[in-house]
């Protein structure tokens, strides 16, 4: 008797879990673009969050939606994310111009993020460059505990995207050029270092002068001086997308009608 109770519970918790995945993946009554069930949002930041999501809906019927959730529901965030776009539709019937934010917090368990687009705007946010999107913008930040921060410049660089402030190969070599930046600062500390050592060295030196030729290794000088007359570079240099959001536009029509089909890209911390 009591197998026939347990398997009976099983079936019914079984059926409770499908049902509510149902429920959740169906068009809400609300109408917002920020859903923050994990509380990981002050109300201001939702309310920032609304403001710049909505005005840029209103302007450009692209709609972006950002939902966060302690609960997956056994789903990988990004099927998660595709179910939610797809069933809500996100974006505009016959452009498919959505895309879907899905926040994890970490827990127990890592911290998830995806970043999933809709047919139309796969164009412009190819999955190589939601990939890099998280990588740059997001995962930094979340692991220094800045949610909104994170989420936020993300949504900076889809808007400027999708807006062609700049193109997926104008990002992607903004960002690679912050490598070449750590590089410069990494090569320039050690040539400081090169520099002191020998400066201290000759003033030991007997027969150092005020006049004689410094130690420091040709290659060093040429790289500074080469360095110093370079472009400057960065993400910085691009008008984010939120520089162009002021009063207003506080109001959302709904969900168009827009579908997924697997663009985009996950990660976690």
């Amino acid at each position: 008797m009591k197998k026939y109770i347990f398997t009976g519970l099983v079936v019914l918790f079984a059926f409770l879990n499908a049902t509510q995945a149902n429920d959740i993946f169906l068009k809400p009554q609300e109408k917002q673009l920020v859903i923050d069930n994990a509380k990981v949002f002050s109300q201001s930041e939702v309310e920032a969050l609304k403001q710049k999501l909505h005005q840029f809906s209103n302007e450009t019927s692209t709609q972006v939606l950002i939902y966060t959730t302690n609960d997956l529901l056994g789903y990988d965030v990004a099927d998660f994310a595709q179910r939610l776009g797809e069933g809500w539709g996100v974006g505009q019937k016959g452009f498919d111009n959505g895309i879907v934010i899905v926040f994890k917090p970490k827990d127990e368990t890592p911290g998830r993020i995806t970043l999933q687009t809709g047919y139309g705007i796969e164009p412009v946010i190819p999955d190589i460059t939601a990939n890099r999107i998280i990588d740059n913008e997001m995962i930094p930040e979340f692991k220094k505990g800045n949610i909104y921060q994170g989420i936020d410049k993300a949504v900076d660089v889809c808007i400027a995207l999708t807006k062609g402030e700049f193109t997926a190969d104008g990002y992607k070599e903004q960002t690679a050029s912050g490598d070449s930046i750590a590089g410069f600062i990494i090569v320039l500390i050690i040539f400081l270092f090169t520099f002191i050592s020998a400066f201290g060295r000759a003033k030991k030196n007997k027969h150092y002068t005020a006049g004689s030729k410094s130690n420091l290794p040709l290659w060093a000088a040429l790289f500074l001086l080469g360095g110093s007359s370079g472009r400057s570079s960065g993400w910085s240099n691009f008008s984010g997308g939120s520089g162009s959001f002021g009063g207003g536009g506080s109001s959302f029509g709904g969900f168009g009608g827009g579908s997924f089909g697997g663009g985009g890209a996950s990660g976690s911390w």
